[in-house]
């Protein structure tokens, strides 16, 4: 399959004037970054281990091979920052979560509008632009995991008051992590947005701003005793499995990837409730100062493209991020992912983090 792809792809190419500077044909990139570069140096701060058996498949298509260092999210991002004065950095393809793209410079990043032409690329995600610098290539949402032993689909909480509801009827039985993973605080960030006025995609933030949020902090601590705080999104998926949880908050694409690997049961379902939970993705960029720009431009074609897209769905969980993927293997439906919120803006999503782990966590 993928070799037909990237024979599709030179095909495109034979129509493609220029790249990054106008001096080569697509086609002449393409013999360059396997001739010439022979390599290129992926960024990707999680599933290190799982991206480099996949991108296998890349090196046995083209020859080039990908290297995949181990990182973490911010440090990765501040090493691009970092070498941006250089002539030649480190990092051909960066990852990066989307919301982190208007905090980047984007003159650091190179222009793939040369990429050849597809329409189903994804460059606008959860209302962020890519402009003409970042692809999306990785979908996320967050949302409730449940054990349907446990709860029928009708039964799933929706709002607040839902939730509430649950828990003092089960006490002990929904847990949520509020660090080390972004599901948990998804959820009781969408339990105050709903209970308050207070705009949560306007960054700013002030005392009278936070004071809004005031009613979402008394209903988690009036509820204290009959929800449990987990230590990480794994802890809450892997209790989850062990039956000692209904429901817990989690990640679409996390709990896919481990039930497809065995690590958690497959019978576990996942839903978004009503009241919203957030989700976006991550977007891939590729830095000016490059080593290896033409494998760079190829490897970013491959990722985003609507084949890579679909082999992400069924492996790893993904919103496919590519309008002619097919996403069968996705957790919830298209019409339930309509429930998707975008992230809160910081800096009031870190305000807001702060204040629950002083009023609700510390309080415990």
């Amino acid at each position: 399959m993928l070799k037909k792809l990237l024979s599709a792809t030179a095909l495109v190419a034979l129509t493609t004037p220029a790249f990054a500077g106008g001096h080569l044909s697509w086609e002449q990139m393409t013999e360059k970054a396997q001739n010439e570069e022979g390599e290129v140096t992926w960024f990707v701060w999680y599933f290190e281990d799982r991206f480099r058996e996949f991108t296998q498949q890349f090196t046995d298509a083209t020859g080039i091979k990908v290297i995949i260092p181990d990182g973490d999210h911010s440090t990765n991002i501040d090493k691009m920052i970092a070498e941006s004065g250089r002539e030649t950095g480190d990092i051909d393809v960066l990852a990066y979560g989307v919301d982190m793209l208007p905090t980047i410079d984007n003159a650091l990043f190179m222009s793939l509008a040369n990429l050849p032409e597809d329409a189903g690329r994804i460059s606008d995600l959860v209302g962020i632009d890519g402009g003409d610098v970042a692809l999306a290539y990785w979908g996320n949402q967050t949302g409730i995991a449940y054990d349907p032993a446990k709860i029928a689909d009708e039964d799933l909480p929706q709002t607040p008051e839902d939730f509430a509801a649950f828990w003092t009827a089960n006490p002990g039985a929904m847990g949520f992590n509020y660090e080390n993973g972004g599901s948990g605080p998804s959820f009781y960030m969408n339990i105050l947005r709903t209970l308050s006025d207070v705009d949560f995609n306007d960054g700013e933030t002030s005392p009278e701003k936070l004071a809004g949020i005031d009613g979402g902090i008394a209903f988690f601590n009036e509820h204290a005793e009959n929800y449990e705080i987990t230590a990480s999104n794994a802890d809450s998926l892997t209790r989850l499995s062990n039956g000692e949880f209904t429901m817990v908050a989690a990640w679409e694409d996390h709990m896919a990837g481990l039930q497809n690997i065995g690590e958690i049961r497959d019978d576990l379902k996942f839903y978004i409730p009503e009241m919203g939970m957030f989700g976006g993705g991550n977007y891939v960029s590729i830095p000016k100062n490059a080593p290896h720009p033409a494998a760079a431009q190829l490897f970013v074609d491959w990722l985003t493209s609507a084949e890579v897209q679909t082999m992400f769905n069924q492996q790893f969980g993904t919103a496919p991020m590519h309008a002619e993927a097919d996403d069968s293997a996705a957790l919830v439906s298209n019409a339930m992912r309509e429930r998707q919120m975008p992230w809160a803006k910081k800096p009031f999503r870190d305000a807001v983090e702060e204040r629950f782990i002083e009023d609700v966590i510390q309080e415990r």
